[in-house]
């Protein structure tokens, strides 16, 4: 069978620098798209006159739709394509976003936000077995990791901007500005992403696909990554959720505008993912991620001090911890998946947004009977829970 293209893309081709910066650009605006509501739920509570455990669906029932997508979008894209899948994925995320406007019951913007959730998994369950397609092996792993960082810094400005866009000017407004880059996106990845060359069809029966995830989920090692990439989530984004009804009351009356400051922390985050990998290739994975753990636990009981200093440094320690532990735990769940290597991955993403949902949603009730301490004790001592338990079950099967 002769290939369209003999060689895959190097560094030295053009074409591989338009993959990076398409899907780059592309999975910028989903995570944009994605985390701008987290820190405008203040607006949302009071605007429809709901409660804060209402208001955080929003965030977790979207998470719950691209968990849906993540699954169904992976198989279809096996089966009909990379590219549509992108292109399709970010036009109509951006045509939800208009209808947002529209919309007078809270109830249909969490069905809305669903919908959108699952078709937003269109870039982030193809993005990764498209590179992986068309470019050299050796090349890689700096195109996923750059990959990685569009994702940390869309999150960002999407929390960012949407804080300071509803402030300064209106929910409607945030909401127009917000769908219009994403038509603009439509358009720049549409000129930049090439089409396939390395894409062959699968002819695996639907079973088999499904064989591939049980493959893994019967792989202890592999079930102890996936719980903590789940863990991390619950924890920072539960951590994330709640921030700004800490900020907005006493004893610091922050407006949005100023709240949206604190979401640039993301930025410690993203430089030290990569400099994580780096270090991964002399250290043991394992030791680097719970140094990620420890430091991220430490930040949450920082911010518990009194004073927005410590609030701002404690944020820095978390994105810190945070950012190093999911980049090795992804990591080492793509090192360890001998076959099925994307099932590995997909179930490494549903865990890992699954804790989104769960930390977005399900720790409101903590929040409304103790506030800010109640959920710092829970998201501090999860992950550092879970990884020392998950050392004293090595240390016992390792006696015996």
């Amino acid at each position: 069978m002769y290939k369209l293209k003999p060689e895959k893309y190097t560094t030295r081709d053009f074409a591989y620098w338009r993959i990076v910066m398409g899907l780059g650009i592309a999975s910028f605006f989903v995570f944009a798209t994605m985390y701008f509501i987290q820190p405008i739920l203040p607006v949302l509570v009071e605007q429809y006159e709901i409660t804060i455990s209402y208001a955080s669906l929003a965030m977790s029932i979207h998470t719950l739709g691209l968990i849906c997508g993540l699954i169904i979008i992976g198989f279809l894209s096996d089966r009909k394509g990379r590219r549509s899948f992108v292109l399709s994925s970010v036009l109509l995320a951006a045509v939800l976003l208009f209808l947002m406007v529209y919309i007078p019951h809270f109830s249909l913007i969490v069905v809305i936000r669903f919908i959108q959730g699952f078709i937003l998994a269109g870039v982030l369950a193809v993005a990764l077995a498209y590179m992986s397609e068309e470019i050299e092996t050796r090349y890689f792993g700096f195109a996923a990791s750059l990959y990685v960082s569009f994702n940390g810094f869309g999150g960002m400005v999407g929390r960012f901007v949407s804080g300071y866009l509803v402030e300064t000017y209106s929910y409607a407004a945030t909401l127009y500005i917000l769908g219009a880059s994403g038509l603009i996106t439509f358009f720049i990845v549409l000129f930049l992403l090439p089409k396939s060359n390395h894409f062959f069809e699968s002819k695996r029966r639907f079973m088999e696909d499904l064989r591939g995830f049980t493959y893994h989920l019967s792989d202890r090692r592999m079930l102890l990554l996936f719980g903590l990439g789940m863990v991390l989530q619950i924890s920072f984004a539960g951590m994330w959720t709640f921030l700004p009804f800490h900020l907005i009351k006493d004893p610091f009356h922050l407006s949005l505008q100023q709240i949206a400051y604190f979401y640039l922390a993301y930025s410690f985050g993203m430089i030290i993912a990569p400099i994580a990998g780096w270090l991964a290739r002399t250290y043991s994975m394992r030791t680097l991620r719970i140094i990620g753990v420890v430091t991220l636990t430490t930040g949450m009981f920082i911010t518990l001090g009194k004073g927005l200093a410590y609030i701002i440094v404690g944020l820095a320690f978390i994105c810190i911890g945070f950012f190093t532990s999911h980049s090795l735990a992804s990591a080492s769940v793509s090192n360890q998946a001998k076959a099925f290597k994307g099932s590995a991955s997909s179930l490494y993403l549903v865990s890992y947004y699954l804790g989104v949902a769960i930390g977005t949603t399900c720790l409101a009730p903590v929040w409304d009977m103790f506030e800010w301490k109640g959920i710092i004790t829970i998201t501090a001592l999860l992950p550092f829970l879970y990884v020392m338990m998950v050392q004293m079950a090595r240390k016992v099967n390792g006696h015996h």
